[in-house]
């Protein structure tokens, strides 16, 4: 494998530098003093970002962009063999590095790497531990699958031994990572075009909790079903956090503030107990800071900071980010793209103020949309009345004969009221015929479908 060399900076080219983790990472290599270019299909905030540093940025991936002076190509998970800069590295004979192994080579320069995975909850839970980091100063480098408001973007260069990374299972890029501290929020079937089923995917974290050394520690969901199989025989510390008293970390007497944002009292490992306030909404995120919380105490963080530190957290893009209003209906974004993260997300809307509760759904690719046809429907069933947009195709070609309007019968035969239109104009004006003041409107999905409500806020 090829070896960069932070004493001798050379030539990178990212393929899909405008990808969330991938920005990240030419931004962190161009700052030390790397020559970084790339390509990504359009224009983005995130590829005007990089241009602004100084990186050429190529729209459009073409064999040409790849000369004699790349010294190494880094390709994403995404990247298929017929992709043209993909074959034009490999017949100019270039040195390659999945994204994977470019992120665990970069972690070998910290002592004390933390990466966060799960099925679901990675951003959050990172960006929740950046904030208890950065409250501690203690100068970490973070990099985060989300645009986090209190560095201005996905990525914080710092100057300690600390660096804060999401570690995705998706093609087992995290497999590949050297993390002392790992956290595990949850496992759960998904990139089923990946993986064969959920004992493959039990099996990569696994393996990915195999990589901690005897001085870190592995902090991981405690009602994760057969928990033994992940955490036998580790050679590091293991910490539980969760809902059930038989955890380490666990939280009780929850209750929800006007806006859906949870109180409850944490109980720790040393039989300490104490009241944790959270301005973000929903269950699901008093699993998140648990599990933020934990690494706190492993790390000596003082817990009031700590608790201070997640109060303060108001969220990440895209993830329940309130956009505005207009007309008294209120519009929210969020990033789900997964029945298990739907089912979260509406049920934390139900504790927010709302008349009736909207969700425009946009589907995330065909093979996880086939592979959860029944889940998705049953998820969505959670909100009143739901809007579906055509399936955001991202790196597939193939519909395995599957569209929107397959969802859209599923969940009628649910017996729940169901719409589809083929574009944001027709939905657009679909809502603004319909919603009315004290509604509750959910933009959804992995795709460009935060358009929708900033589309309608822009009128």
């Amino acid at each position: 494998m090829y070896k960069i060399d932070f004493s001798h900076p050379c030539s990178l080219y990212f393929v899909g530098i405008g990808g969330i983790s991938m920005s990240a990472l030419a931004q962190l290599l161009a700052d030390a003093g790397f020559r970084v270019s790339g390509s990504d299909r359009a224009p983005s905030d995130l590829t005007r970002k990089l241009e602004s540093m100084g990186i050429t940025v190529f729209y459009g991936q073409r064999s040409e962009n790849i000369t004699e002076a790349i010294d190494c190509v880094v390709f994403t998970g995404a990247i298929h063999p017929d992709n043209p800069e993909y074959r034009a590295a490999h017949e100019k004979n270039l040195p390659a590095l999945t994204r994977g192994q470019l992120m665990g080579q970069i972690m070998q320069h910290y002592r004390t790497p933390i990466a966060i995975s799960g099925t679901h909850g990675k951003t959050t839970a990172t960006s929740m531990v950046s904030e208890i980091l950065l409250a501690a100063d203690l100068d970490p480098t973070l990099t985060i699958g989300g645009v986090l408001k209190d560095i201005q973007g996905n990525l914080r260069i710092g100057h300690s031994e600390y660096f804060v990374a999401e570690a995705c299972e998706y093609t087992n890029s995290f497999l590949d990572f050297f993390p002392r501290i790992g956290i595990i929020l949850n496992i759960g079937e998904d990139h089923l075009d990946f993986f064969k089923d959920l004992e493959d995917i039990r099996h990569s974290f696994r393996e990915f909790a195999r990589l901690l050394p005897q001085d870190g520690c592995l902090i991981i969901g405690g009602e994760i079903e057969r928990l033994e199989e992940i955490t036998e025989g580790l050679r590091c510390p293991v910490i539980t956090f969760g809902l059930s008293a038989s955890c380490d970390y666990y939280a009780t007497d929850i209750t929800y503030g006007r806006l859906g944002c949870p109180t409850f009292t944490l109980h720790d490992r040393k039989g300490g107990k104490r009241s944790v306030s959270l301005s973000v909404p929903g269950e699901h995120n008093i699993c998140n800071a648990l599990a933020a919380l934990a690494l706190a105490d492993f790390l000596a963080i003082d817990s009031s900071l700590a608790d201070s530190a997640l109060q303060g957290y108001q969220g990440t893009d895209r993830r329940f980010q309130h956009k505005g209003t207009i007309g008294g209906v209120t519009v929210i974004d969020d990033y789900a793209h997964h029945p298990t993260e739907i089912t979260a997300t509406l049920k934390a809307a139900a504790n927010y103020p709302h008349r009736t509760l909207w969700c425009v759904f946009q589907p995330h690719t065909y093979t996880r949309t086939k592979a959860f046809l029944k889940e998705f429907a049953q998820a969505l069933c959670l909100a009143d009345r739901v809007v579906l947009a055509d399936i955001f195709a991202a790196r597939e070609t193939d519909t395995l004969g599957i569209d929107s309007q397959t969802l859209q019968r599923e969940i009628q035969a649910l017996g729940h009221e169901c719409h589809y239109f083929p574009s944001f104009d027709e939905i657009e004006n679909f809502l603004l015929e319909n919603c009315i003041n004290g509604d509750l409107l959910i933009t959804m999905g992995a795709g460009d479908v935060v358009k929708i409500g900033e589309n309608l806020l822009g009128r």
